[in-house]
């Protein structure tokens, strides 16, 4: 209910619609939108935010699919048909880092 706090979901929003679509119109399109992350995972109301502005791309999300996930679920918002498809996929952030991290350090040895 606070304005200040709904402009700045859409600033975010918008930003990631605007930052997504500038990769969509360098590879000449995309086959598929994944959402991953704090954010991708559990944030079913920035999802649907975000697509909204992919309307012109033909994604076209399943609002009760996408409100029914949770955390740590891995799904299809869309159709299997769709042009563009639109998933969640489940992340471990933290373990990719410790990873890459232990991959870094043992190549500057």
């Amino acid at each position: 209910g606070n304005e200040d706090a709904a402009n700045a979901i859409d600033v975010l929003c918008y930003g990631i619609a605007k930052f997504v679509g500038g990769y969509v119109a360098a590879m000449n399109g995309v086959d598929a939108i994944v959402f991953t992350g704090g954010i991708g995972e559990n944030g079913f109301w920035l999802r649907s935010k975000i697509c909204s502005y992919f309307g012109y791309m033909g994604v076209h999300i399943n609002e009760a699919l996408n409100q029914a996930t949770v955390k740590g679920a891995e799904a299809e918002l869309t159709e299997p048909d769709d042009k563009v498809r639109v998933f969640i996929l489940a992340t471990d952030e933290e373990l990719t880092i410790a990873r890459d991290t232990q991959e870094i350090v043992k190549n500057l040895k």
